[in-house]
């Protein structure tokens, strides 16, 4: 069992920053793909960023290449969500997932992850 629980969400106004960060349980976190996802109201949950188990590749979704950045601790089992230059249309609920099976950075759909936060709303206004 792996348990992800997301913070740092909040309220921020146009061209600002947040950092997300996901603690997750397990001695095994540094073999696990870990993944950032958004949900807005009304739309299915979307892929926005992965890093691989060491932490050395990262992928992105196109609408926040360049602004978003993904990033783990290893030592920390924590992943991290640094987002800059945030739009209106970032606003979401922002979930952190973790892929047991996969190790790589890629694409992820929501079916490749075995285990999800609870989410943490992020708002952006303009």
């Amino acid at each position: 069992q792996v348990q992800l629980v997301e913070s740092g969400g909040g309220l921020v106004q146009a061209g600002g920053s947040l950092r997300l960060s996901c603690a997750a349980s397990g001695r095994t976190f540094s073999t696990y793909a870990m993944g950032w996802f958004r949900q807005a109201p009304g739309k299915e949950r979307e892929f926005k960023a992965a890093i691989s188990g060491s932490g050395a590749r990262t992928y992105y979704g196109d609408s926040v290449k360049g602004r978003f950045t993904i990033s783990r601790d290893n030592a920390k089992n924590t992943v991290y969500l640094q987002m800059n230059s945030l739009k209106p249309e970032d606003t979401a609920v922002y979930y952190c997932a973790a892929s047991t099976y996969y190790s790589s950075s890629r694409y992820y759909s929501t079916t490749d992850m075995d285990y999800w936060g609870k989410g943490t709303l992020v708002t952006v206004s303009s």
